[in-house]
């Protein structure tokens, strides 16, 4: 009965992926926190990019007409 209670104590296959799982919760963390800010940066890019397109795309033609 005690050698199957120390060997009980001894095992250690679980631990791996306990560990696994963890580091995949932290991870998960991680992004979660990050994102939103990326997010909102990004949206700021686009949108001067599509001021920027527009802007081009209804500029004035140059006097005496350019072609």
């Amino acid at each position: 009965m005690l050698s199957s209670i120390t060997r009980f104590l001894r095992d250690e296959e679980g631990a791996t992926a306990i560990e696994y799982g963890i580091i995949a919760g932290l991870i998960s963390v991680a992004i979660v926190a990050i994102l939103p800010g990326l997010g909102d940066k990004l949206a700021v890019i686009f949108t001067k990019i599509s001021t920027a397109l527009t802007s081009a795309g209804t500029a004035t033609p140059a006097p005496g007409g350019g072609s």
